[in-house]
């Protein structure tokens, strides 16, 4: 009889996952019902405002435009990225203390900024900035 009782009793061959199951969907569900509030209490973001629009005196300014269809210009003159190193040189003189602002259209593949930039860099511009065409 009481190897009988020891047959019926075995060692068990597999884990029962239902309980595993059950505390993972309600963690699941307690992460989903959370998280919104979680984001909105840590997206309090406070923007400064704007009082001057532009801080660099237009003699010290110099814009390079970046039209929708890759032209380039360089104080509203025409010119491609092999001829820029030459106009900026041009724009610059002697005076290395100039701020270069690179405005480019949205729809602008962002190598093309990054080329412009790297030829003022070289060029020894004192300040670099970045804008949107409003047009």
């Amino acid at each position: 009889m009481r190897k009988r009782r020891l047959q019926t009793r075995g060692l068990m061959g597999e884990i029962n996952m239902v309980p595993f199951i059950d505390i993972t969907l309600i963690l699941l569900i307690i992460f989903m019902v959370m998280t919104p509030f979680i984001v909105q209490s840590q997206l309090n973001v406070d923007l400064p405002s704007a009082k001057a629009v532009n801080t660099v005196s237009e003699d010290n300014l110099i814009k390079v435009e970046i039209l929708k269809d890759g032209q380039i210009m360089v104080q509203s003159r025409s010119t491609d990225l092999i001829k820029l190193e030459e106009e900026l040189i041009l724009h610059l003189g002697k005076a290395q203390e100039k701020t270069i602002l690179v405005q480019a259209d949205k729809t602008v593949p962002i190598e093309k900024v990054v080329q412009v930039f790297d030829v003022a860099k070289k060029l020894g511009a004192a300040k670099l900035g970045i804008g949107v065409i409003n047009k």
